[in-house]
C-alpha cells in the first residue's frame, strides 16, 4: 500500500469514528488495536484533533474539560445519595475550581467561546 493510500484510509477511518462520537483517545486506541497503526502522526503527518478540525468534526468542549465536568456530575450524584459525605463535598469544590481555571485558560486561548459557562 502506498503512503498516500494509507494516509487516505487512516483519515477516512478517523472521520468514520468521529461521526460515531468517539473521543480522540478512543479513536487512537481503535486504530492502534484493530488497524495496527501505532501513531497516527507517523502516517498522516498530523495528530487526530487537527484532522478532525479540518473536517469540522472536532468536539465543542476540549476533552480534558469534558472529563472534569463528567467527574463533577458523578460527585454531585454521589452527594445526592449521601448528603453527609464531607470528603465528596471537598473533592467537588476542588474539581469545580479546576474546571473554572481550565475554562478560563480555554477562553483566553479561544478554544471556548467567551460566554461559555
Amino acid at each position: 500500500m502506498s503512503f498516500m493510500a494509507a494516509y487516505i484510509k487512516v483519515e477516512e477511518n478517523i472521520r468514520k469514528f468521529a461521526k460515531r462520537e468517539l473521543t480522540t483517545s478512543q479513536i487512537g486506541m481503535i486504530l492502534r488495536d484493530s488497524h495496527g497503526i501505532a501513531q497516527v502522526k507517523s502516517v498522516t503527518r498530523s495528530k487526530i484533533l487537527p484532522i478532525l478540525k479540518g473536517h469540522g468534526l472536532a468536539p465543542q468542549i476540549p476533552v480534558g474539560l469534558y472529563h472534569l465536568i463528567k467527574k463533577a456530575v458523578a460527585i454531585r450524584k454521589q452527594l445526592e445519595r449521601n448528603k453527609k459525605d464531607e470528603d465528596s463535598k471537598f473533592r467537588l469544590i476542588l474539581v469545580e475550581s479546576r474546571i473554572h481555571r481550565i475554562a478560563r485558560y480555554y477562553k483566553k486561548t479561544k478554544k471556548l467561546p467567551p460566554v461559555w459557562k
